[in-house]
């Protein structure tokens, strides 16, 4: 596993959580915190867990889940470094709604619920900026499920690798999906079936749209990807 990096405010700094804070206040966020080494594979905690801790990546990625009353597993979300995660669960009956399992080996950092009370009552920066991180996850969520009712199947593909690039289609060089994934996980984040999901892709790679190998995903063409997702369909 890679070394760590320091946990300085510069590090804090640059998570969303804490976006806008002085270096005093990093410096207090900080000496709260809990960094752990998170080997790869390893289940972070699991659906229906009760969550003690707001956890918030340094470096890696973590594959989010929800398993359905007939045991299929769906994925919902992917974190990558620099994000938070777990933070709901705090605030609402305290337990875990999804599963959250290391894709790479990871870093994290991690702030009991009373501490992090006492930080946002200290700092309502924080406050406002858990807010908007929750806020914006909100949408995306309802973005899909909109997608889901109104969208077809080519059209929700391309929304979600853009999603996933954090990509608005507009770039002109290729956008490469920063973490292991592989074709049924993009399956079920556009909500249609691994077959369904290949033989678009590979119609995609063939047009020169896309790149894939075993476990990555790389826009080659975001723009052509955009306007797939804005109005051709399949």
């Amino acid at each position: 596993m890679r070394a760590s990096p320091p946990l300085t405010p510069s590090v804090l700094a640059a998570l969303d959580l804490f976006t806008g804070l002085t270096a005093a206040a990093l410096t207090d966020v900080g000496a709260r915190a809990r960094l752990r080494h998170i080997p790869k594979d390893t289940r972070i905690f699991a659906q229906g867990d009760a969550i003690g801790r707001c956890h918030a990546l340094i470096d890696g990625s973590v594959r989010i889940s929800q398993t359905a009353g007939e045991g299929a597993e769906v994925v919902m979300r992917f974190i990558g470094a620099r994000e938070m995660f777990g933070s709901v669960a705090l605030f609402t009956d305290g337990r875990a709604p999804a599963e959250a399992v290391a894709l790479t080996d990871c870093v994290e950092i991690s702030w009991s619920k009373a501490d992090l009370i006492d930080l946002i009552a200290l700092y309502p920066g924080i406050g406002l900026n858990l807010v908007k991180i929750i806020g914006a996850r909100l949408g995306e969520a309802q973005d899909r499920v909109r997608e889901l009712s109104t969208q077809r199947v080519g059209r929700r593909l391309a929304n979600a690798l853009l999603r996933l690039a954090g990509e608005d289609g507009r770039s002109a060089g290729e956008a490469r999906i920063e973490f292991p994934l592989t074709r049924k996980d993009v399956a079920e984040l556009a909500g249609t079936t691994l077959h369904t999901a290949s033989r678009i892709l590979s119609a995609w790679e063939k047009a020169g749209l896309v790149s894939s190998d075993r476990q990555r995903v790389t826009i080659l063409r975001p723009s052509g990807i955009k306007r797939i997702a804005d109005d051709i369909g399949d």
